[in-house]
C-alpha cells in the first residue's frame, strides 16, 4: 500500500492523544516510530507527535527499540542548544508510547540530496560545523549521538541545520556492549570501533560526520553493498576513500579532513566533536571562495547501496539511512594480510605432493616478507603516527574558552598546562596565546601552555576625600588608577586644595585602567563687597553674613555726619573683591560727638557763660548770693573740667 493510502488509514489522524495532543497529518515513518504532525490544545502550537510502532512494545525480541525510544527523551531533554531538536514531553497513553518534540518546519539533509546530488563544498562545510557544533554540546555533557546521519539532521526555514533523534544516544562512559550482542544505528555512518567492540564514545560521533561531509561533497556514500553486513565489514576493514577519487577537483585538504574525521583507529581521530569543529574550521581557512564556491555534479547513476528492508531486523537489508541491528564483533579494525593460493587439482596425485611442497616454501617466504614488511612499516608508522617519534600541528585555540582550549589541544594528543594573566582586551576564561604557537609542529603529548585571562585587572577605589589633590594623585598612582578630570568646586566649608569628592567612590571596585576623577575644593567664592553705608547696623550685618558668609567686625564711632545706630563707613569699601567668609568693618554712628567741659571757674560771667555755649552746652547761672551777687566772675561750675559729656548738656555756671 502506498504512502498516501496508508496516511488516509491510519487511525492516529484526528486522535487526540493524552487529551492535548491533536494529530493532523503524518510527517515521516521509519523502523522504530512514525512521527506526526500535531497540535498542542494546551499551548497552542505544532508540534512533531513521535510514536513508536505498536509491534515493537509487544515483542519481547525488540527490547532494544523499546529502551532507545525511552532514552531519546530523557537524553534530549537534558541538551538545550539551538543546534538541537528540542523534546518537549514523553508519555503513555493507551496503546500509545509517544514524545513531543519541537516542530522543525524543513526538509532533512536526506531530501535536500534527493533535489540536488550534491552541496556546493562552502556549504557542505558549513552544515557539518553546526552538526558538530551541536553534538560538542552534547559531548560536553557526557552524551554521544551515536546515530548522526542526514535524515538526523533537520533544515528550518531560516536554512539553519538542527540535530534531531537523540535515541541511540548514551553517557560518554557506556561503552560496552549491550546485553543483546547487538549494536543499533545506520550501517552506513557506524564507526569501525562499534561494529568490532560495541565500544563507541565522542568519536563515533566524528567519524559518522566525516562520514556525512564526505557524503555531502560527492554525493555518495564512501562505503555500499548489499547487505548491512557487507557496508559494516568495509567501515571495519577499509579506509574511506578520499574525496578526491570520486570528484578530482576537491582539494587535498579535503582528503586530509575526511581522513582525520574516518580514521578507522579511534585513537588517531579528534577526541569530541569540539576539537573536530576546529580542525574543519582550519581547514576552510586554507581553502579559497572560488573553491568553496564550487559543487560536485550529482552521481550519474545509483551507487550500490544498501537495499530498502525492515529496519529492524538484524541481517535484512536496509535503506542507506535506516537504523538497523548489527551482531556485534563483525571483524577488527586492521585487515589481515596474505595471498590468494593456488589451486591443486585432486586428479593429480604425483603432482600434488611436489606443488605441495613448492607452495607451502613460497607460502613461507611470502609469510616472512609479509612479516618483515608488517613489522618494519607498522614499526614504522606505529613509531611516526602514536610512538614516541609522532609529530603533530599545535591547533589554534587563541580566543577560545579554556574549556574549549584544553578539549582541543587533548584532541590533537597534547597536553595543555594552563597560566593566568590579567588582560584589558580577551574576556575572562578566554585563551590569549599559546606556546608552542598555533601550527608549530611538537612531538605527540608535548605540553602546550595556554595563558588564559582573568579578565582586566580589578582595584578599589582609596578614600581620598579630605585629603590634599597632590596627596590624592599620589595615591592613585601607587595603584596604577589614571587620574580623570579634575573639577574646582568652591566651598564655604571645605579648605582650598581639599579633596571632597571622587567618582567612582572610594570602595568602588573598578578595572585598573578606569580614571578617577576628583572634585577639588576651590575655597569660598569670590565676591564683590556690597554697599551698606546708610544702614542701620542691623541691616548692614543681616546681608552681609546670611547673602555673602562674611565676618562682620562692627567698629563705634560719634560723628556728625550720621544719625546714631546708621552705617557711615566700611572696610573693604563696596564693589572691591574678595570672598566669601572674608572678614569687613562697618563704622557705626554712636551719635555726635562728645564735649570736653573746660574749666570756666575764674572766668569773667559774660566770657564764661560764651564760651561754654560755643561748647555746645546749655548754660544756666546763679549767684552766690542770690540778687545780691554781682554778676562779675564765675565762681563754681556743676561739671568739672575735662568730663565729656554729649552736646546739649546744661552746665550750671555760679558767680558772685
Amino acid at each position: 500500500m502506498g504512502a498516501v493510502s496508508d496516511t488516509l488509514t491510519d487511525p492516529l489522524l484526528g486522535r487526540v492523544i493524552d487529551g492535548r495532543y491533536e494529530v493532523r497529518e503524518r510527517i515521516a515513518a521509519g523502523g522504530m516510530a512514525t512521527v506526526y504532525l500535531a497540535f498542542d490544545r494546551r499551548l497552542e502550537r505544532d508540534i512533531a507527535l513521535k510514536v513508536m510502532h505498536r509491534h515493537l512494545e509487544v515483542d519481547p525480541n525488540s527490547r532494544e527499540f523499546v529502551a532507545r525510544f525511552r532514552r531519546e527523551a530523557k537524553a534530549a531533554a537534558r541538551l538545550t542548544h539551538p543546534g538541537i531538536v528540542r523534546v518537549y514531553d514523553q508519555g503513555v497513553d493507551d496503546d500509545v508510547s509517544y514524545l513531543t518534540m519541537e516542530y522543525v518546519d524543513g526538509e532533512n539533509l536526506r531530501e535536500v540530496l534527493a533535489h540536488h546530488g550534491t552541496l556546493p563544498l562552502g556549504e557542505a562545510l558549513t552544515t557539518v560545523e553546526h552538526v558538530l557544533d551541536a553534538l560538542a554540546s552534547a559531548h560536553r555533557l557526557g552524551l554521544v549521538h551515536q546515530d548522526v546521519k542526514p535524515e538526523n539532521v533537520l533544515i528550518d526555514s531560516e536554512g539553519r541545520p538542527r540535530v534531531a533523534d537523540f535515541g541511540l544516544a548514551r553517557a560518554v562512559t557506556e561503552v560496552t556492549s549491550s546485553t543483546s550482542g547487538t549494536i543499533l544505528g545506520t550501517v552506513a555512518y557506524l564507526g569501525p570501533e562499534l561494529i568490532s567492540n560495541g565500544v563507541s564514545d565522542a568519536r563515533t560521533d566524528v567519524y559518522a560526520a566525516g562520514v556525512l561531509l564526505y557524503e555531502l561533497v560527492t554525493g555518495r556514500q564512501p562505503h555500499t553493498g548489499t547487505t548491512p553486513i557487507q557496508v559494516a565489514t568495509k567501515h571495519v576493514h577499509d579506509d574511506v576513500p578520499a574525496p578526491s577519487s570520486v570528484v578530482a577537483w576537491l582539494p587535498p585538504e579535503i582528503d586530509d579532513l575526511v581522513a582525520a574525521l574516518t580514521a578507522r583507529d579511534p585513537e588517531v581521530r579528534p577526541q569530541d566533536a569540539g576539537a573536530a569543529l576546529q580542525l574543519m574550521r582550519r581547514t576552510r581557512g586554507l581553502l579559497d571562495e572560488p573553491t568553496l564556491d564550487r559543487q560536485a555534479d550529482p552521481p550519474s547513476g545509483s551507487t550500490a547501496v544498501v537495499e530498502d528492508g525492515d529496519a529492524t531486523a538484524v541481517l535484512d537489508a536496509a535503506s542507506p539511512g535506516s537504523t538497523v541491528a548489527l551482531p556485534i564483533g563483525l571483524g577488527h579494525p586492521f585487515p589481515a594480510v596474505g595471498a590468494e593460493l593456488e589451486t591443486i587439482p585432486d586428479d593429480d596425485p604425483e603432482a600434488r605432493e611436489p606443488q605441495r611442497n613448492e607452495r607451502r616454501a613460497g607460502w613461507w617466504i611470502a609469510a616472512v616478507l609479509v612479516a618483515l614488511l608488517v613489522l618494519g612499516g607498522g614499526g614504522l608508522w606505529w613509531y611516526n603516527s602514536i610512538g614516541p617519534g609522532a609529530y603533530t600541528t599545535v591547533p589554534s585555540v587563541v580566543n577560545e574558552s579554556e574549556a574549549n582550549a584544553t578539549a582541543i589541544i587533548k584532541g590533537v594528543g597534547l597536553t595543555p598546562e594552563v597560566e593566568r594573566t590579567f588582560d584589558d582586551e580577551v574576556p575572562e576564561g578566554f585563551v590569549i596565546s599559546a606556546d608552542p604557537g598555533a601550527q608549530e609542529r611538537v612531538l605527540n603529548d608535548a605540553v602546550v601552555t595556554i595563558t588564559v585571562s582573568d579578565g582586566p585587572r580589578m582595584t578599589d577605589v582609596p578614600t581620598l576625600v579630605g585629603s590634599t589633590q597632590d596627596d590624592a594623585e599620589d595615591s592613585l598612582k601607587e595603584l596604577e588608577l589614571p587620574l580623570g578630570d579634575v573639577t574646582e568646586t568652591y566651598s564655604d566649608t571645605v579648605p582650598e586644595g581639599e579633596v571632597m569628592s571622587t567618582s567612582p567612590e572610594a570602595g568602588e571596585t573598578v578595572r585598573h585602567d578606569t580614571a578617577v576623577s576628583l572634585e577639588v575644593s576651590g575655597g569660598p567664592a569670590p565676591i564683590d563687597f556690597p554697599e551698606v553705608t546708610g544702614m542701620t547696623e542691623e541691616e548692614a550685618t543681616a546681608q552681609l553674613e546670611d547673602e555673602y558668609a562674611l565676618t562682620v567686625e562692627v567698629v563705634r564711632e560719634r560723628t556728625d555726619a550720621a544719625d546714631k545706630g546708621i552705617v557711615f563707613a566700611q572696610s573693604p569699601e563696596a564693589g572691591a573683591g574678595g570672598h566669601r567668609l572674608d572678614t569687613v568693618t562697618i563704622t557705626v554712628s554712636d551719635g555726635p560727638p562728645l564735649v570736653t567741659i573746660e574749666d570756666y571757674v575764674g572766668m569773667d560771667y559774660e566770657a564764661g557763660v560764651s564760651a561754654a555755649r560755643s561748647a555746645g552746652l546749655t548754660v544756666s547761672t546763679s549767684g552766690r548770693w542770690g540778687i545780691l551777687s554781682a554778676q562779675d566772675t564765675i565762681v563754681d561750675q556743676s561739671l568739672n573740667p575735662g568730663q565729656q559729656v554729649e552736646r546739649g548738656t546744661t552746665i550750671v555756671l555760679i558767680y558772685n
